[in-house]
């Protein structure tokens, strides 16, 4: 029996999940006093978690600020990788933007992660600039990516 995967609208019941996901993808994660800010007090803040068999496996932020959008974390489980879950969640984030009238969507992503930056430039995410010494754990360079909606 397949499982079922679903995109919804996080809440705060979902910051355990989302923090292990962000725990085990990234090297300086936010905290969950952080995405609970982010669901309770930032009026620009858009998250949306992918669940399998009602367990997070992904998760997805986007801030839009005047119609443009940016793309704060996006992250699927490590033991979830390689399925296309993540084009899925891209997928689901830039239809959202698109329904919600956002003109652009950006993000920055480490100059290193070349898979990352494929999934972006297949859903059709252009070199938008690059960001100095943007990550703080290691001052690793961000490359900075575009795409009009």
């Amino acid at each position: 029996m397949e499982s079922m995967i679903d995109i919804a609208k996080m809440t705060v019941h979902d910051i355990e999940g989302v923090h292990e996901v962000e725990m085990l993808s990234f090297a300086t994660p936010w905290t969950k006093d952080a995405f609970y800010y982010e669901l309770t007090n930032n009026p620009y803040a858009h998250y949306f978690v992918m669940k399998e068999d009602n367990r997070v496996i992904g998760y997805c932020g986007i801030w839009v600020v005047m119609g443009e959008a940016q793309i704060t974390n996006i992250a699927i489980h490590p033991s979830c990788r390689g399925r296309k879950l993540g084009d899925i969640l891209m997928g689901n984030a830039i239809q959202y933007c698109r329904m919600i009238g956002a003109i652009s969507l950006s993000l920055e992503v480490r100059v290193s992660n070349i898979v990352a930056q494929n999934l972006y430039r297949k859903h059709g995410f252009q070199n938008g600039g690059i960001r100095k010494k943007y990550y703080v754990d290691n001052n690793e360079d961000a490359l900075v990516m575009w795409v009009s909606l």
